[in-house]
């Protein structure tokens, strides 16, 4: 699993104090990045004023007077050509907390060179201005850059940057639940989503009928002797299946398709996101499988095959093989949902 990245926030300097705290309220950024004064926010704040969280500076001088008052430095720094380069190995002499790079004409080769020159030394982030440069800056040279400041006012743009990072940083709770039942059933249109990433033993999708109980299927990373393992790849369940996504939305697994991102989960309840290469739905026989919390009962619905495989605590175990008495590891939470969104009161009965 990744470590934890940093989602940095940079309003618009023109908005006034009122419309950055409502938008980061509802982004919910690790920092917000403002020379505006604030009113107190969840969120550090980072500015070129003095007082704050994190002083945000060009100046040397300025980065050498702070390091001895021990005030939290972001260095920042424009990369224009090879010689703007070279002057990251004199800052990082300096020892700033967070170097804040900014690549106007290139992006990927000038973080390929400095991912590999500050990691473990300084904080590298990327200045973006959309999800997609956030994306690729995350991702650079594997370990990608340590955080990204987004530049935007777009709150489409602002909301998936933050689901793509924060999905990552939260651990999902699992619980145990004992199967009661397996039942074979007719054909159906079952998912397999195909990543673009290779999966690790216990890692998969949270996919179930109901919303307020999903099992962990995991990815095909087993091989057997009739078929190759294909680690890309979780066969989730048919199209009506509920699958867990960041920020704890769900989705219909119907609604999935190319370069969008999921949400892969590990028996522990770590996250990281991953792209959707494609979206594969084809008619398979399918299998009914009932368990039990306590005294509540769920249901989820996945393809009668020897590779479609449910985690347990310290496995997992194919479902045309599963009985009644084997624990398997489910999400399980309270409340109904609308639109994806939790909403804890609501009362929904789903058989």
């Amino acid at each position: 699993m990744s470590e934890l990245k940093e989602f940095w926030l940079e309003p618009n300097a023109d908005l006034s104090a009122k419309t950055i705290c409502k938008m980061v309220d509802e982004a919910k950024p690790h920092t917000v990045l403002t020379d505006v004064k604030l009113p107190r926010v969840s969120s550090k704040v980072a500015s070129r004023l003095e007082g704050t969280d994190i002083l945000v500076t060009s100046n040397f001088d300025l980065l050498s007077s702070a390091k001895r008052t021990k005030t939290p430095v972001a260095l920042e720094v424009t990369i224009g050509d090879q010689e703007d380069l070279e002057k990251i190995s004199h800052a990082l002499e300096l020892n700033p907390d967070y170097l804040l790079i900014d690549c106007p004409n290139w992006k990927i080769i000038p973080l390929e060179n400095l991912i590999a020159e500050t990691k473990g030394r300084s904080k590298l982030l990327a200045r973006t201005t959309s999800f997609d440069e956030s994306r690729a800056a995350l991702s650079t040279l594997e370990l990608g850059a340590d955080g990204i400041a987004l530049t935007s006012d777009d709150t489409s743009e602002i909301l998936k940057t933050r689901d793509l990072i924060l999905g990552e940083s939260e651990n999902v709770s699992l619980s145990t639940a004992k199967i009661s039942s397996v039942k074979p059933i007719g054909t159906g249109a079952r998912v397999c989503v195909d990543t673009t990433e290779i999966l690790e033993p216990g890692e998969g999708l949270l996919t179930g009928s109901s919303s307020q109980a999903l099992f962990l299927v995991e990815g095909e990373v087993h091989p057997n002797a009739h078929v190759n393992s294909r680690p890309f790849r979780v066969n989730a369940g048919p199209v009506s299946s509920y699958v867990l996504s960041a920020n704890g939305k769900t989705r219909y697994l119907s609604e999935l398709s190319s370069g969008e991102t999921v949400l892969l989960i590990d028996r522990v309840g770590r996250t990281r996101s991953v792209d959707v290469a494609r979206i594969k739905i084809e008619r398979r026989p399918m299998i009914l499988v009932e368990a039990s919390i306590g005294n509540r009962k769920i249901t989820t619905i996945v393809q009668n095959a020897e590779t479609v495989r449910l985690v347990t605590r310290d496995g997992s175990k194919p479902v045309s093989e599963i009985k009644p008495g084997d624990e398997v590891l489910v999400r399980s939470e309270e409340g109904g949902r609308h639109f994806g969104t939790k909403v804890a009161d609501e009362m929904v009965i789903e058989r």
